[in-house]
């Protein structure tokens, strides 16, 4: 071969290489970053000082003539802030909430005005550093459980608002609980590689090419309401994948379903009403009752919206890109032949069809429409129709966990049946009133170690 033919030939290799590299780069960078929340509705942002309708930040109309600390008090509210830091049977805001996480444990902190394990000593610098960029007093690099990427969001102003309410609590002294993740994830520097690569650490830029109400709208549900953090799936790095934007995701152990205009598997074939009644109550005729992590979102947090902001949020959602969850099916809304009652198992479940005529059927009925609470009807919910079960058998377990204000306290039977009943029992209640699963006794086992 010629000098010169190998020379073509080196160059041929190394531009080939170059390319694959450069390839695979960019295939990795559309893998991994984020087009941002908002990035879906086309239109034209400007920075808030600059937009000239209503603003969308701060408390609605109802609450202009409040106080500091009231207003405060409604956006720690609208933030969801309570639940994140109170452990179960924990005094609130005194952290020592356990997220169990594939790679480790990551317990929550205290935010009371204590000033040795609290925020009293926070200026209102560190508290904004916090909440917008994920750095604790102290130069701490906070784990994204604390949902930084989205309260980044957050107007200074509001933000300082929350502070000003949580001022007013009571300190506790309540010392941190150690974190238990794995090597290298517990290494908080890291955090801070991750935050430059996937939190924007910008203010919400109003869209002027959108109304005002879509504008509040998109303030409540991504910049204090978060609520891509359970409902959007995650990415490689963990961070939220907005290419499939509210299309569903599993968080804590219990399945935040797809809340996009999709008709079939998302909330696109219910009602203004059904969503607004959804979100301020926690239950929607026909079409279920938040159980788990949304039945917490509801009692400590969407229930105090003004109903303003709440259709400001339903608005808003209508908006959403539509995007499908492969493996959920328009729910079932014919009610069960109740004559088929007595017939014998379903699917040859005589375990779960036990389980459920002894203790199910007098509050949920044998057609699935129960016959005094509107709340326990099951025909028409998604979670029957989940051909997973995860919610199904996760509410077995521990019940509604819904505060009295809630439309719904169903019992915990996690102490009463075995792991292979409520398996048995959540494959019945699905084949029968929605979509056939087939749940295991070991991953109803996996769901106990999650409490």
């Amino acid at each position: 071969m010629s000098t010169n033919a190998a020379g073509r030939s080196r160059h041929l290799v190394f531009w080939t290489l170059g390319i694959l590299v450069v390839g695979a780069a960019a295939f990795a960078a559309y893998l991994v970053l984020d087009p941002g929340p908002t990035a879906f509705a086309p239109g034209r942002r400007v920075a808030l000082a600059d937009y000239h309708e209503q603003d969308p930040t701060g408390v609605p109309a109802e609450l202009e003539s409040a106080s500091l600390v009231e207003r405060g008090e409604y956006l720690t509210h609208a933030a969801d802030c309570m639940v994140c830091h109170t452990a179960e049977g924990g005094e609130p805001f005194t952290g020592g909430r356990a997220f169990v996480l594939p790679f480790g444990t990551i317990y929550s902190t205290n935010i009371t005005p204590d000033a040795e394990t609290g925020i009293g000593a926070y200026t209102d610098a560190d508290f904004l550093k916090a909440l917008h960029e994920g750095i604790g007093r102290g130069n701490v690099k906070l784990y994204p459980a604390m949902p930084y990427t989205s309260y980044t969001y957050m107007s200074d102003a509001d933000a300082l608002a929350i502070k000003a309410y949580l001022a007013t609590l009571k300190p506790v002294h309540a010392p941190a609980l150690p974190n238990t993740l794995i090597f290298p994830l517990n290494q908080r520097a890291l955090m801070g590689v991750w935050a430059a690569l996937f939190n924007t650490d910008r203010r919400y830029e109003p869209n002027v090419d959108r109304d005002a109400e879509w504008n509040r709208g998109a303030y409540l549900t991504e910049a204090l309401g978060h609520c891509g953090e359970c409902h959007t799936p995650r990415n490689l790095a963990f961070a939220l994948n907005n290419r499939r934007k509210f299309a569903g995701a599993v968080q804590a152990g219990w399945r935040a379903y797809n809340i996009t205009p999709d008709r079939s598997s998302g909330v696109g074939a219910w009602s203004d009403v059904d969503l607004s009644r959804y979100l301020s109550t926690g239950h929607a005729d026909g079409r279920g009752t938040a159980s788990g992590p949304m039945g917490e979102a509801v009692d400590a947090s969407l229930r105090y919206l003004k109903p303003s902001d709440v259709a400001a949020m339903v608005s808003y959602l209508r908006t959403v890109a539509s995007t499908g969850t492969r493996d959920l099916a328009e729910p079932r809304v014919v009610p069960a032949d109740a004559a088929l009652a007595d017939a014998g198992p379903i699917h040859g479940n005589s375990s779960g069809r036990t389980v459920y005529e002894g203790a199910c059927v007098g509050c949920h009925g044998w057609p699935g429409i129960s016959p005094g609470i509107a709340a326990a009807t099951l025909t028409g919910t998604r979670a029957v129709n989940d051909p997973t079960a995860t919610n199904v058998a996760q509410i077995i377990l521990n019940g509604g966990g819904r505060q009295a204000t809630g439309p719904s306290n169903m019992p915990a039977f996690g102490t009463t049946y075995s792991d292979a009943e409520i398996a048995d029992v959540a494959n019945y209640v699905t084949a029968r009133f929605g979509t056939a699963s087939a749940i295991t006794a070991e991953q109803v086992a996996k769901f106990r170690t999650l409490d």
